[in-house]
């Protein structure tokens, strides 16, 4: 299939899910941005014009997989209405499925972020304003990350508060948690011998029932 020249528009996200497909494969030191835009049916010139450098594609493909889980937990950790508890096993079901249904996205999550923290802010970078988007983006990022993170903690303060769970330590509680449901992204395979329904049931249950009262 000919690639779609420069000139021509390209969908962001089907970029977004190509090159976490590739750095899945091929790791952040081996990927290259031509591999990505052979991936992604585009031309060079193309890719370039969406992303200066491979590490603002990097960067923009963690920010779609973390906006994606803040999505998808946000509400449920917001609504007062039903016990904490259950909005947490909620919250760690609804993520989970969202990391069975892309693990590209889920293994660039925990493998890239390391790249990204140590990536190199002049040796691909156009010019001085591309160093700049790309380190306030990156700031953005990882505040993001600690509100994504806060979402857990409050909720698991609450079911503490209110004894549907032991009086543990939150924060390493919900580091614990997400360590183990961003890994998920990892190792899910498709064909494996559980769906990713059964996946999350099984983890929530796993995680949560070990420190009940």
């Amino acid at each position: 299939m000919a690639r779609r020249p420069a000139g021509l528009t390209a969908n962001r996200e089907d970029i977004l899910l190509a090159a976490a497909d590739v750095l899945q494969r091929r790791g952040y030191a081996a990927t290259t941005m031509k591999e990505i835009a052979a991936a992604a049916n585009l031309t060079a010139g193309t890719l370039y014009h969406y992303f200066a450098n491979k590490d603002a594609l990097v960067l923009a493909v963690l920010e779609m997989g973390l906006e994606a889980g803040i999505a998808r937990v946000e509400p449920i950790a917001g609504d007062a209405s039903r016990p904490a508890l259950e909005r947490l096993r909620d919250m760690m079901a609804a993520h989970i499925l969202g990391l069975t249904e892309q693990p590209a996205i889920g293994a660039a999550m925990v493998f890239e972020i390391r790249a990204l923290l140590y990536a190199s802010d002049d040796g691909e970078a156009e010019d001085d304003a591309d160093v700049q988007e790309f380190l306030v983006r990156r700031q953005e990022f990882f505040g993001r990350r600690d509100d994504f993170e806060r979402l857990f903690r409050q909720v698991v303060q609450q079911a503490i508060a209110d004894g549907s769970l032991r009086p543990i330590d939150a924060g390493l509680y919900v580091k614990t948690l997400l360590g183990a449901q961003n890994w998920v992204g990892v190792w899910y395979r498709p064909e494996g011998r559980l769906t990713g329904g059964e996946i999350a049931a099984r983890m929530v249950d796993l995680l949560i029932e070990g420190v009940r009262p």
